[in-house]
């Protein structure tokens, strides 16, 4: 979620009257009926991005039939068709109602710009536009469908692009295939995620899957304004360690997978694999950071993240893919105080949950990539006393 919210629900103004007299955090419970089924016989792929926009419209991009299994999730699709009633993969990007129904649907190849061999993450800037990165190759789990034959893949994703709400192309930043390094001005390598400071008019990029730092260009017009590296320090592009639990810190970004504004102007970033978040000013100075599930190893613990809608953004919601939960944090503090769902395919569960937002009543929405193909909604309910940090 990256839109700017200034009214909460009731239900959570409860929870922040409580937590004023006592540590509490918000607690959830799932809407197993949020969103209502997709029309069409239309399934997800692997969800990379969710966001509310200022209406608390949910948005979700996919990576669509490349991460599907064509024989046995979308055989509508195949040619012969392999099935009779279901089913097709849904269009890359769609928009939902506040009661789960599909308003608008776009994404795909058009005229002037490259649609993503793969999108990483979406927001929805104060105007309505909304902005996705794109992070390609294809999906990399194991059977996944690519596109091109093993002797021609696809050049590598290096831009983000930009679309009005009706998915009218407005601005492409990048170029597929015309990679830069670390110190490139002109040009990204893989993006995973993108925020927008509109009052600024500046556009926030986590360029990501193989450079290590934030590129901050203006919205407008594309135009490179400036980068930095973990600690603000200059990104280092020499290739980093596997991430050792018991290691000193490292200098540098492992993946930094998202990048969120707060509306005290704070910049947030997920260092995805070394299990931190990054705390910065706009400037790019270093502020704090904090660890969530420290001992997590592979693709790391820190995939996303989304504040409360009270006007402080006193929690803060981390999408864990690996450990299969969203993490509560105190946002002054980045402790861990709380979770929300288990590993498992359940309502109020998780495979790979990768992306997280929030509505102006502090709802939670969450989408689940890889395998899991799923948005979830939860609405918030209440407090329970807070544990100074949990394993």
């Amino acid at each position: 979620m990256r839109t700017r919210i200034f009214s909460i629900g009731a239900a959570f103004a409860a929870v922040l009257a409580v937590a004023a007299q006592s540590p509490q955090a918000p607690t959830f419970q799932v809407d197993p009926f949020w969103p209502k089924p997709l029309p069409n016989h239309w399934l997800f792929g692997s969800i990379t991005g969710v966001a509310v926009d200022s209406r608390n419209h949910v948005w979700v991009v996919h990576r669509g039939a490349p991460s599907m299994t064509l024989r046995t999730e979308i055989g509508l699709a195949a040619s012969p068709p392999t099935a009779e009633y279901c089913c097709r993969p849904a269009p890359f990007v769609l928009q939902f109602d506040p009661a789960g129904n599909v308003v608008s649907d776009w994404g795909g190849p058009g005229q002037g710009y490259d649609w993503p061999q793969s999108p990483g993450g979406m927001t929805v800037d104060a105007k309505g536009n909304v902005w996705i990165a794109a992070s390609g190759p294809a999906d990399p789990m194991p059977g996944a469908r690519r596109r091109g034959s093993a002797a021609t893949p696809p050049p590598p994703d290096a831009h983000v692009l930009k679309f009005g709400p009706d998915g009218r192309f407005l601005l492409q930043i990048g170029k597929p295939g015309q990679t830069g390094g670390n110190d490139s001005t002109t040009a990204l390598h893989r993006p995973t995620a993108v925020d927008v400071d509109s009052a600024a008019g500046e556009v926030y990029v986590a360029d990501g899957m193989v450079n290590h730092r934030i590129v901050v260009f203006d919205a407008e017009t594309g135009k490179y304004k400036r980068h930095w590296g973990a600690y603000g320090a200059k990104p280092d592009g020499a290739e980093t360690a596997p991430y050792d639990p018991a290691a000193p810190p490292s200098k540098q970004f492992s993946v930094p997978a998202c990048v969120t504004l707060a509306t005290d102007g704070l910049v947030y970033v997920c260092d995805r694999r070394n299990n931190r978040i990054q705390v910065f000013r706009k400037d790019g100075t270093f502020v704090k950071e904090g660890i969530v599930a420290k001992a997590t190893r592979g693709d790391g613990s820190v995939w996303d993240i989304a504040f409360s809608s009270d006007p402080q953004q006193r929690f803060l919601y981390v999408a864990d893919g690996s450990n299969q939960k969203v993490w509560v944090l105190d946002r002054e503090s980045l402790a861990t105080i709380s979770s929300v769902g288990a590993g498992g395919r359940w309502p109020g569960h998780f495979y790979g949950v990768g992306s997280v937002a929030v509505d102006a009543a502090g709802n939670l929405y969450t989408g689940e990539t890889y395998e899991g193909k799923r948005l979830q909604k939860f609405t918030v309910k209440g407090s329970a006393p807070t544990k100074k940090e949990l394993p």
